[in-house]
């Protein structure tokens, strides 16, 4: 009896050792070089995975009184390449394809169509700075079960005129604040904040919230993640 209470004893007290290590055996890890960058892949994508678990359609982002907007002309221009793709906006289309009912090639009046939102929400860059800017369009969600969207698949994946691409998971396609924004300050967007069609996503970076769209696919594979994740950067960056 005295053997075997000893040896439980002597099993918890390794346990409890070896968890007391596990920082210090991390820290080594980072230190071998061949191991940093898988450690810090699976630290992203631990991270992606929890905090897609934590999101939530119900939780919205703060909005804004028109007091706290900042002018327009205070508003950054970014982009990862031109200001102005050069979009003919006479013969623009959002093409939609994948696991949808109604494929094809949508008019930016038919997409007007649909129920408008404005929102005074903050866009916050992962760059360091942010601004609220007001932001007016259609729900994604609309749209999406305006062309029959399957809503099972995992993803929305859209392309743009400046070469850009970006993903986003089906959770944060349909949160009601998630818009195809075609306005800003209740004005038709410039061609250097990404007319005639960007996303407008204040629960996410920046850098998800793409520009100059043209493409829209619904997938249940995710091919590419979006221009910044394929280097490195995060897949979610919820906000």
């Amino acid at each position: 009896m005295t053997s075997r209470i000893d040896n439980r004893k002597f099993k918890s007290i390794t346990r409890r050792e070896l968890l007391k290590l596990t920082p210090v055996l991390a820290l080594g890890a980072f230190a071998v070089p061949q191991l940093q960058k898988p450690l810090l892949k699976g630290g992203l994508r631990f991270s992606d995975w929890a905090s897609a678990k934590l999101f939530s359609g119900e939780h919205l982002a703060p909005t804004f009184a028109e007091s706290h907007v900042t002018p327009f002309d205070k508003f950054p221009i970014n982009d990862y390449d031109v200001d102005d793709p050069g979009v003919d906006f006479d013969t623009w289309t959002l093409k939609v394809t994948g696991a949808v009912q109604k494929p094809g090639d949508y008019t930016l009046a038919q997409i007007q169509a649909l129920p408008k939102f404005t929102q005074n929400t903050r866009h916050v860059c992962v760059e360091g700075w942010d601004v609220i800017g007001r932001f007016g369009g259609v729900r994604l969600a609309d749209f999406l079960n305006m062309i029959g969207a399957d809503l099972t698949a995992g993803f929305v994946t859209v392309n743009c005129a400046d070469d850009y691409y970006e993903s986003l998971d089906m959770a944060t396609a349909v949160h009601p604040q998630t818009l195809l924004c075609y306005e800003m300050y209740d004005r038709p967007l410039t061609r250097e904040h990404g007319a005639p069609l960007r996303l407008n996503i204040p629960t996410k970076i920046g850098y998800k919230q793409a520009k100059y769209l043209t493409r829209l696919k619904v997938s249940h594979v995710l091919e590419k993640a979006g221009y910044w994740e394929d280097q490195g950067y995060s897949e979610f960056y919820g906000l």
